[in-house]
């Protein structure tokens, strides 16, 4: 599989790839100059050089998926089983630890406990977590997927509304984070009850290797403060390869679409999504600051996304402030999806400062992974 050429605006470009130029700079940024700086090329204007670099060979795969089950919850064995039954995992890929049902939030005690008994009995061929529950979501100020993943921080929950450390998966190469980088993206599979867990499951089962011919849309709303990420949004295009469309708006909500492929948008709560049909696979989040507030919200919680039919979202369980960083870049997350990395791996990709973000959905849903030896 190959990932056609993809138009940005070279200022577009420059804010994807973290190089701090002003948003509306008419600049060509050189290819040495990217090569210097140790960037991986994202979608390109014709403008910049001919052809992009060849994607990952994205390999992540079911095998190298361990699925984290909290022991006293109940509801998290069953979407376990049901996970492992439908994408095949093995009995000896459900781990289990515990962790408290009866607040949102745990200590970083807790989490030192709970992590410890989970890192001895991971295998060194596991790449990345399922976490099967949607409660608790968090460690004190920061996401529990962040502290699975590249563990607690100690100093962030003094002051959340500054820059948070910059992930070293972000944007990066691997295709195996364990093997590479000693860190292991992790995923809630958050669902409030097991009918909306299946769902979700079947979803991820259906997108692999799916290809859909879909729409990304992104939305630059009536809300400035949470549309930080507007610059970020690639113009409105059709790409060949993948057969896929795009198309950047100026609105607060679509409706009645049939092909909902990626919807990032800005707002506090997100109208409409009822009247839209979201492919197997697809990936929508929201900036805003307790999205990621999973279970109690005073905003729209993440979970909407995918109880109206998304595989995968984000959201930060605490106030971020409007760094874009903080946020999934829509350019990288786009680029690493359509060269076929799963929904972990892309997301995770996408956030340069991840330490308040949760991600939740289905880690292998993977709708353009290619079910034959890719042609390089």
């Amino acid at each position: 599989m190959t990932v056609d050429l993809l138009v940005c605006t070279a200022a577009q470009l420059a804010l994807a790839m973290r190089m701090h130029l002003p948003y509306d700079a008419a600049i060509l940024v050189s290819r040495a100059r990217l090569v210097k700086l140790g960037l991986i090329s994202l979608f390109i204007s014709a403008s910049l050089w001919a052809a992009p670099p060849k994607p990952p060979f994205y390999q992540l795969n079911a095998s190298q998926l361990a699925v984290v089950v909290n022991r006293n919850d109940p509801l998290s064995a069953e979407i376990a089983r049901y996970y492992a039954e439908k994408h095949g995992l093995k009995p000896e890929q459900i781990f289990q630890i515990s962790l408290p049902t009866d607040r949102s939030w745990i200590s970083e005690g807790e989490l030192a406990k709970a992590k410890a008994e989970l890192d001895t009995a991971l295998p060194a061929h596991i790449q990345a977590l399922a976490l099967a529950w949607a409660k608790p979501y968090r460690v004190n100020c920061l996401s529990i997927t962040y502290a699975f993943t590249l563990g607690y921080k100690e100093g962030i929950c003094q002051s959340t509304g500054k820059p948070t450390p910059a992930s070293p998966y972000f944007n990066h190469a691997s295709t195996q984070p364990f093997s590479d980088l000693d860190l292991r993206p992790s995923m809630m599979l958050a669902a409030n009850n097991l009918a909306e867990a299946k769902k979700l499951i079947d979803r991820g089962v259906e997108a692999w290797g799916s290809f859909p011919a879909g729409t990304a849309y992104y939305l630059t709303t009536s809300d400035k403060t949470r549309s930080v990420r507007a610059p970020l949004f690639p113009p409105t295009q059709t790409v060949a390869r993948p057969p896929i469309k795009i198309e950047s708006l100026n609105s607060d909500a679509i409706s009645h679409k049939k092909d909902v492929l990626i919807y990032q948008t800005g707002l506090t709560k997100v109208d409409k999504l009822e009247t839209l049909r979201f492919v197997p696979g697809a990936l929508a989040d929201h900036l805003t600051s307790f999205g990621g507030m999973l279970t109690d919200s005073s905003q729209m919680s993440s979970l909407k996304w995918l109880e109206a039919g998304a595989t995968a979202s984000y959201g930060t369980v605490s106030e971020p402030y409007s760094y874009p960083q903080k946020f999934p870049n829509p350019v990288v997350l786009l680029y690493h999806y359509l060269a076929g990395a799963t929904a972990v791996e892309a997301y995770w990709k996408s956030v340069e400062w991840p330490a308040q973000g949760v991600f939740i959905g289905d880690p292998l849903a993977a709708p353009f992974r290619s079910l034959s030896p890719r042609k390089q």
